[in-house]
């Protein structure tokens, strides 16, 4: 059975898994933060579940609170794992500052997002 075969009989949903598997497969991107003396390490793309919960705050009026989910969600370490625990939150809300915060979130959140000199390639 060719490699063809084998993706004619996968499922659409089959599909989507291994796609979205793929990608959070691929390499870890990193974003050095001066003001904090360390490097950030993200992914190109986040689960729905996660995206959700950013989502929510935003559409709530709650937009620092999202820039911190963000940060707190998607922020890794070189080995893929978690900066910032759920508990530290607050701690970023209201003792860090805001500048830093709303640039290391848009890095994180806009990971996923061609370029639209890509899009114009296309």
């Amino acid at each position: 059975m060719t490699e063809t075969d084998k993706n004619k009989d996968k499922t659409i949903k089959q599909k989507a898994l291994a796609h979205f598997k793929a990608k959070l497969a691929n390499n870890l991107f990193s974003y050095k933060v001066e003001e904090w003396d360390c490097v950030i390490h993200y992914r190109a793309t986040a689960n729905m579940a996660t995206e959700a919960k950013i989502m929510n705050l935003t559409q709530t009026g709650k937009t620092a609170e999202a820039l911190v989910e963000s940060i707190v969600l998607k922020a890794l370490d070189e080995d893929g794992k978690r900066i910032f625990k759920e508990t530290d939150r607050v701690e970023l809300l209201n003792e860090t500052d805001p500048s830093v915060l709303i640039r290391v979130a848009g890095v994180l959140n806009n990971a996923n997002s061609e370029s639209i000199e890509a899009i114009e390639k296309n």
